[in-house]
């Protein structure tokens, strides 16, 4: 049934000329608690988070530690944690995949092939966001036409045929970079100190690096490769291939 509706929803334009708040407070209405956001604690997320608590205190939020992020990730966790009072559901790699990976391949193997690069993400990330999806029928998430050109296409609310056709929710995707700093601003939300220096997307830490002047926002992840090549696999599109 949340199935069938979801792929209802997702075909509807009129969420595109909706407020994020109006996106979450009828994504939350109507799939609480078989919802959650997926957050790496970068300003978009914290955003979200600052704007899910205010609907409904109970909203679920979910993370991925690789095992490589930095500890400015984790300090903001802490904060998040401590001023909203939400419960991060934390989802670690596969202890034995991750173990065998490093035994064959090495610490830095991202840095050696695309192939190695996504094969390390989809160990650090794609399998253990596949177990946090599981059980639910839609996620929330943070993502921006304007982060990169893989994300141009995006809408507000759009059917994963990538994760089972459950729904998938990104309410400030037609947000600049201004609005999102201006509602941090503004409603004093806590976040991720890598954001004062020079670090606009955050990822995993050897992955991720401060951008330079004049670079899109997500230059610094994965330098070392081509702008549409620049995605770990979280948001695939299955019909395309692209994220």
């Amino acid at each position: 049934m949340a199935t069938i509706k979801a792929k209802e929803a997702a075909k509807s334009t009129d969420f595109e000329t909706q407020s994020a708040e109006s996106v979450l407070k009828w994504a939350l209405g109507t799939y609480h608690p078989k919802i959650a956001l997926a957050s790496s604690f970068g300003v978009e997320d914290v955003l979200l988070i600052d704007m899910m608590v205010k609907i409904n205190p109970a909203a679920r939020v979910f993370s991925l530690d690789t095992g490589r992020l930095n500890q400015e990730t984790y300090d903001c966790m802490d904060k998040v944690r401590e001023k909203y009072g939400v419960r991060i559901e934390v989802y670690y790699p596969n202890t034995e995949a991750a173990e065998n990976m490093v035994r064959e391949r090495g610490l830095n193997l991202f840095y050696h092939s695309i192939e190695n690069r996504k094969e390390c993400c989809g160990v650090r990330k794609v399998e253990p966001l596949n177990r946090a999806l599981k059980g639910l029928d839609a996620w929330i998430t943070g993502l921006r036409r304007a982060q990169a050109v893989t994300r141009t296409d995006i809408k507000k609310v759009e059917t994963d045929a990538a994760h089972g056709g459950i729904l998938k929710i990104n309410p400030i995707a037609d947000w600049t970079t201004a609005q999102v700093w201006d509602y941090v601003k503004r409603n004093k939300v806590p976040y991720n100190a890598l954001h004062d220096k020079g670090y606009p997307s955050i990822g995993c830490e050897p992955c991720t690096r401060a951008v330079k002047p004049g670079e899109d926002e997500r230059a610094g992840r994965w330098w070392w490769e081509l702008p549409e090549q620049k995605e770990c696999g979280l948001h695939v599109k299955k019909a395309t291939g692209r994220d």
